[in-house]
């Protein structure tokens, strides 16, 4: 069967970090959602999202396909539920369809095919990502997981004498890791090192944590549990329940706790952010599909950063802070706790950040990874520049 991952109104739920992609090209513990259903099922697979998207993320569409919500995390028993619905079934949780099965179908007729197809009932537990503070949540669970499947029947490479290691069995490197004289404490959770990262000399860690490939970490840093750092990123300073998606800069010191970073962002030195309320108050944060703050439910947590944001030196983020894609903060005091797209400024006022020059800086940042920035992504950023301006008037 050909398999198909969907978006339903998660994707906008998961705002400003789906701005630029599907939901299941989230990273959560170590793999990105559609890695996770690409290794249980063994199967390349396409996207069914919105459509300004779709041409980076295309759809392929078969003769028998399963279409399943982009928002689930897959375990073996979803996965027994899903394989085995029959063609023009759908698997329903609480009125969330999970999967469905279709022939060969238009995707302009998609929703009206899924809501006449034949619904099963899913009663089992079911770990569904729908709002970003979800992503750390589940981090140190999802970093476990991904750790077993990614290590299973293989051997870590060799690490280095100088490094002082607790539970060397939970560590794993895999070829070309550069580690001297770190300490890494794996007795709470497993530490995982992808291809050619290096942690530098110094550097304090305290599993569960993965370093994805291509990655570093700087020197004398200190890296609390459940962080994942994603592939071609710099990290410095002290992180605690922190994801970068990839292709980000931490470098320097400064404090970030409970927050995901999108791609082709940069804090600048000495940015810190607040994930504790001077009160103790559960944290709310900005929901784009209710357009106002909404409780997380949560104690701490601390930042939402959309793709190509930037942060200037000595930045203060306070808690619960949401910045869309393509900000540029600076500036003394704390700015807002929730900065539009395309915005530019910080505590003494905001003002819209011109495409125009977003687009040349983003070109410049891809550059250095020896990425291109082309006419689809360009496509992206004017689309998300148009759509998000009602967030602007107030400029």
């Amino acid at each position: 069967m050909n398999i198909i991952l969907f978006d339903d109104n998660t994707w906008k739920q998961m705002l400003p970090l789906t701005y630029t992609r599907p939901v299941s090209e989230l990273r959560v513990g170590i793999k990105k959602i559609r890695e996770k259903w690409e290794y249980i099922f063994n199967s390349e697979i396409s996207f069914l999202t919105k459509d300004y998207l779709q041409e980076k993320f295309p759809v392929k569409i078969e003769e028998d396909n399963l279409v399943i919500n982009s928002s689930i995390i897959p375990d073996n028993t979803i996965y027994e539920y899903i394989y085995s619905l029959g063609v023009n079934q759908k698997l329903v949780y609480n009125e969330k369809i999970l999967a469905v099965r279709l022939k060969q179908f238009d995707k302009s007729k998609f929703k009206e095919l899924t809501d006449s197809a034949d619904s099963i009932i899913y009663s089992e537990d079911i770990k569904i990502i729908d709002r970003p503070y979800q992503l750390c949540a589940e981090n140190k669970s999802e970093i476990e997981a991904d750790f077993k499947c990614i290590t299973n029947n293989r051997q870590s490479a060799p690490i280095s004498k100088t490094v002082n290691v607790i539970n060397p069995e939970n560590v794993f490197l895999e070829e070309g890791v550069k580690m001297e004289f770190v300490t890494i404490n794996a007795s709470e959770g497993p530490v995982y090192l992808g291809k050619n990262s290096e942690v530098m000399e110094g550097t304090v860690i305290r599993g569960s944590f993965a370093l994805c490939e291509h990655s570093s970490i700087k020197m004398s840093s200190k890296v609390y549990p459940d962080c994942t750092i994603g592939p071609h990123s710099k990290c410095g300073g002290e992180i605690s329940n922190v994801v970068f998606q990839g292709y980000s800069n931490k470098a320097h010191d400064g404090f970030l706790g409970n927050a995901f970073i999108g791609e082709w962002c940069n804090l600048g030195a000495d940015t810190n952010n607040s994930n504790l309320k001077n009160n103790y108050a559960i944290v709310k944060l900005w929901d784009y599909d209710k357009n106002r703050f909404l409780s997380t439910g949560m104690q701490f947590f601390g930042t939402v950063m959309g793709d190509h944001s930037k942060t200037g030196i000595n930045t203060m983020l306070n808690t619960g802070t949401v910045i869309g894609v393509s900000a540029n903060v600076y500036g003394s005091g704390f700015p807002r706790n929730f900065i539009p797209s395309f915005s530019i400024g910080g505590n003494h006022g905001l003002k819209e950040y011109r495409l125009k020059e977003a687009c040349n800086v983003a070109k410049l940042v891809m550059q250095r990874r020896g990425i291109e920035f082309d006419k689809k992504e360009e496509k992206i950023l004017n689309h998300i520049f148009e759509n998000s301006s009602e967030y602007r008037k107030s400029f």
